[in-house]
């Protein structure tokens, strides 16, 4: 049977660089001077409960995003967190956690952002290396303090704004909605249990193909092969890789799983995440909507 690196590059993605095996991180756990094991979760509890040893621990709520403004950390923040983190500009980053790496992906995403570009999901997060009876701890690593200079932030190429989206949508561009039916539909305001989350109106972006996040993903954790996703961003959504896309969802984090999707397994070359999704375009005066 073949190991859990052969059944990646089986796959046929087309950044193969882009995700790791659960033997891949086995084997380099203690490599804390090159690679840096990241668990970032939607239950920001599960890291406490048990993690990977000497991974270390990226809360989405607390560490990515500015506490006031609806926008990420600043570029000072971001470097004071990755050398707390022992995160080195030429640090390889893989990221992991649970709902089949929602969050993980998020938080590549954000990364992403400010330029750091030696990054990689583990392939079937959590759910993965637990099945397979691998090792956890409850102690928090003691990680080298790492030098990171203060980045440049660029919103322009992997983000989308409110703009950006109006732009998008005059020239015809693909959307792509990653919600569930019943937020497509306008039917749910919200996803179940998300209330906080939700909008005045409900519907969907006019145009937007509706492709919810998790299909992208296996029973096991893992990502679908090449051609299973081909099938469904193309085959069933009609999005190619040469085009212009936008992906959205309520506030950008599960677009950000099929931005990583798009963007990593399958190569398309020109993909935005729009962060503000519906809970900004939902509750935007004129903004137009499709039912």
């Amino acid at each position: 049977m073949a190991n859990t690196e052969q059944q990646i590059e089986q796959k046929g993605y087309a950044h193969l660089e882009a995700l790791v095996s659960t033997d891949w991180v086995a084997e380099h756990l203690n490599d804390l001077e090159n690679v840096r094991i990241v668990e970032s979760d939607e239950d920001v509890l599960l890291y406490e409960v048990g993690h990977i040893p000497n991974a270390v621990k990226i809360d989405w709520v607390e560490d990515l995003n500015d506490p006031l403004v609806r926008d990420y950390l600043d570029p000072e923040k971001f470097a004071r967190l990755m050398s707390e983190k022992g995160i080195g500009p030429d640090t390889k980053v893989v990221f992991y956690g649970d709902k089949n790496n929602w969050w993980a992906t998020y938080a590549l995403w954000v990364f992403r952002l400010f330029g750091h570009d030696n990054v990689a999901v583990m392939d079937g997060g959590r759910v993965k290396w637990e099945a397979e009876g691998r090792e956890m701890t409850q102690e928090v690593p003691s990680v080298p303090q790492a030098q990171y200079p203060t980045p440049t932030r660029d919103d322009s190429v992997i983000r989308a704004f409110k703009a950006d989206v109006e732009q998008h949508l005059q020239a015809n561009g693909s959307m792509i909605d990653v919600r569930s039916p019943g937020e497509y539909s306008g039917e749910l305001l919200h996803m179940p249990d998300y209330p906080q989350e939700g909008a005045l109106r409900g519907g969907h972006i006019p145009g937007a193909a509706n492709v919810p996040w998790a299909r992208a993903a296996r029973e096991d954790g893992t990502f679908k092969s090449a051609d299973e996703l081909k099938e469904i961003y193309e085959g069933e959504a009609g999005l190619s890789g040469d085009s212009e896309v936008v992906a959205y969802c309520r506030i950008g984090e599960r677009s950000s799983h099929t931005w990583f999707v798009l963007s990593y397994l399958l190569g398309y070359d020109s993909v935005r995440n729009y962060d503000g999704s519906w809970t900004e375009w939902g509750n935007s005066v004129g903004a137009p909507i499709e039912r």
